[in-house]
């Protein structure tokens, strides 16, 4: 068995060394998306670059379940890889695979299948940019099995440690994918159509990568396909911690589809600049973010291996970590708004309201890493509820503010990017009341 990487020595140094590449790996995804935003912008204009954007929460829901699900398959790898019994990590690992590539087969059908009447009804594109979102949106569901693909190759990398080798295919994809967007939208004129096929290929090569690496690195992941057997019980418990932390992410998804909603309603000025926004916010987003993927790997390893103290120093020195990274990339973008928002081919009028949008998140976002790598502690010792229950209150009240406040005379369209300031501050009071009631410890393994 290798080494266990996570249960020995200083917490802080395993959990920096292991979320720099998680960091980066998502920081390279994030500037992906900021390319593709800057080629269809810049390329196709401001109305392509508004229905591109629009797709941004539907397939952000697609995205959760594929994320929830793999990493719960993570917290029982992780847990078995800590207590060193390769059986067990070999079995849950094969079974997750098999899991994972099944759901992203069935929802790349649906996406394709109900995709005009979300963005008819429920997201009430504007008609104006309602036939190119459908069109980019149908082309990219072809590519959710790769994706679900990718992610249960990834959590299963990270759950024994590997979290550096997930980067080098994010490059890869990342790279592909830009040169993808300038061929298919610059030289064949593809439109959004083209945006749509460079990320499909793009995940398609970037899986079968990660899955031929994970084959050759480690001994007891190299499957023939009758080795990838189906376990009903590792199912079940896969689905079962699983579930909440893709709940978390759908209520996540769900939410800012009524927050989209509601941007549409001011107009396609308003959509495209808040597509800008909102790529920019997710790069705020990226330290806690980074740090909870790498707290429940960390939580789920030492957990196996019976160290609960270890968890309890982590969590507090991971929460640091999370709020000085934040805080230095909050900075940043606070001084760079009215920069940034002049380079995505926006018209002045959406310069304005994107530079208001990042200056606003800039500040909000500091509250979120105060709580969010919390979670993955709650998730290492399968307490995966109390994040789901978190984000749907946070969200709800985002959602409630949005509308209650849209039309006022003191906020209007600027509760767009406030709405956040309400819904975290809640969601860290609920969070920090559960770590310190001692209760994410009961059962860690039950």
């Amino acid at each position: 068995m290798a080494k266990r990487v996570m249960t020995q020595g200083a917490p802080w140094r395993h959990i920096l060394c292991f979320a720099l590449p998680v960091l980066c790996g998502s920081l390279l995804q994030q500037l992906y998306h900021t390319a593709d935003t800057l080629i269809v912008g810049n390329f196709l204009g401001e109305n392509a670059l508004a229905a591109v954007g629009t797709t941004n929460t539907f397939a952000f829901l697609f995205l959760a379940v594929a994320i929830g699900f793999s990493a719960g398959n993570g917290v029982l790898v992780a847990q078995h890889f800590g207590a060193e019994d390769e059986n067990m990590v070999r079995k849950d690992a094969a079974t997750g695979i098999l899991l994972l590539l099944s759901m992203g087969a069935v929802f790349s059908v649906a996406g394709a299948v109900l995709s005009r009447p979300v963005y008819t009804h429920l997201i009430a594109v504007p008609q104006l940019i309602l036939d190119d979102t459908v069109k980019y949106f149908q082309i990219y569901s072809a590519g959710l099995v790769f994706q679900f693909g990718f992610n249960i190759f990834a959590s299963v990398l990270r759950a024994v440690g590997d979290s550096a080798a997930t980067l080098y295919f994010l490059l890869l994809s990342s790279l592909l994918n830009i040169a993808l967007d300038l061929f298919f939208i610059a030289v064949c004129h593809s439109g959004v159509a083209g945006a749509a096929w460079a990320t499909v290929i793009s995940q398609a090569v970037s899986m079968a990568a990660v899955w031929w690496y994970m084959a050759h690195k480690y001994r007891f992941f190299r499957y023939r396909i009758r080795d990838l057997k189906w376990d009903k019980h590792i199912a079940v418990e896969t689905l079962v911690i699983g579930l909440p932390i893709a709940l978390q992410l759908v209520i996540v998804a769900v939410g800012l589809s009524f927050i989209q909603r509601a941007v549409n309603g001011f107009g396609k000025v308003m959509t495209a600049s808040f597509t800008v926004g909102q790529r920019i916010e997710m790069y705020l987003h990226l330290p806690c973010n980074a740090l909870q993927a790498t707290l429940a790997t960390y939580t789920g390893q030492n957990v196996g291996a019976g160290k609960m103290e270890r968890v309890r120093a982590g969590a507090y020195q991971g929460v640091l970590i999370s709020v000085v990274f934040t805080a230095l990339l909050a900075v940043a973008v606070w001084f760079a708004a009215n920069r940034i928002s002049e380079i995505f081919g926006l018209s002045e009028v959406a310069e304005e309201y994107c530079s208001a949008h990042l200056k606003a998140v800039a500040f909000i976002t500091v509250i979120l890493s105060v709580y969010v790598p919390l979670f993955g502690v709650f998730q290492g010792t399968k307490h995966c509820v109390v994040p789901a229950l978190v984000a749907l209150g946070a969200l709800t009240l985002r959602v409630i503010v949005t509308y209650l406040f849209k039309d006022s005379a003191y906020f209007g369209r600027s509760i767009i990017w406030w709405n956040g300031l309400f819904g975290f501050c809640t969601g860290c009071i609920i969070t920090w009341s559960y770590y310190l009631s001692n209760k994410w410890q009961k059962n860690p393994q039950g």
